[in-house]
This record gives structure tokens, C-alpha cells and sequence, in this order.
């Protein structure tokens, strides 16, 4: 599933509960992460949950692993990913993650402690955007 088809989704939901199992169901679009990749390395900082992402260079874009021990918060990495993903490091770096997420109205959904992560999950694929268009 693309963003464009969760967006679509999200939209489409008529309420909170709605839209908080459409974003799991988005996170249960992730592949599984070889737990292998699952170290302090990875681990995104800052996140109520466990959260890791772990980058890839392909053919000139970028792939992404990532996984969450938390459903919601799967989520919200799921969608930090799918904008991301299959890009090239400089789309990434000039993709504006945070206005997709406002779009969403993502935050006015989630508790304080589930959005305390989002700009480390963003901070981390950009970093990795950064490293690989050096």
C-alpha cells in the first residue's frame, strides 16, 4: 500500500477508531524486519515504543526497513517510511514529511507520547538521505 492509498484511506474514515485501525492496518503493510537489524544502531531515539529503521541503498534510491514492538506506533513509522521509500536521497530530503503528517491531522488523533518520536523517526530518514547523496 502506498501513501497515497493510506491517505485516501485516512480520509476516508468517519471516525477516530476509524482512522487508528486504518494506521495499524498501514503498519501491518511493512515487511518484516530481520530481527538481526533490530539493534541500538537502528533504534530510533525518543519513541514511546521500540522503533527501528534501518536504510538502504538501491540502484540510486533508498529502501527502508522498519518496525515497531507497538501497533499504532508501527503505524506511524509505516507512513514516515512510505514517504520515503524507493526514493532518491535528494526527494528525500526535500520531501516535506511534516506537512504530509499535518495534511493527515495525525497528531490531533495520537497522545502526546505517541508523537514524541515522530521528528526523531523523520530526523532518522533523513539522515540516512544525507549520508547516501554525499
Amino acid at each position: 500500500m502506498s501513501f497515497a492509498d493510506f491517505e485516501a484511506e485516512w480520509a476516508a474514515a468517519l471516525d477516530t477508531e476509524d482512522r487508528y485501525r486504518a494506521l495499524i492496518a498501514f503498519g501491518e503493510t511493512l515487511p518484516p524486519m530481520d530481527p538481526a537489524l533490530k539493534t541500538s544502531a537502528t533504534k530510533v531515539p525518543g519513541c514511546s515504543a521500540n522503533v527501528w529503521v534501518y536504510p538502504l541503498a538501491e540502484g540510486g534510491t533508498l529502501r527502508f526497513q522498519a518496525d515497531s514492538d507497538a501497533a499504532i506506533t508501527k503505524g506511524i513509522v509505516a507512513v514516515i517510511v512510505a514517504l520515503a521509500d524507493g526514493r532518491t536521497p535528494q526527494d528525500v530530503l526535500t520531501t516535506d514529511f511534516e506537512g504530509a503528517i499535518a495534511r493527515l491531522g495525525l497528531r490531533a488523533h495520537l497522545s502526546s507520547n505517541r508523537t514524541q518520536g515522530l521528528p526523531n523517526m523523520i530526523a532518522r530518514v533523513r539522515e540516512a538521505a544525507t549520508r547516501l547523496a554525499a
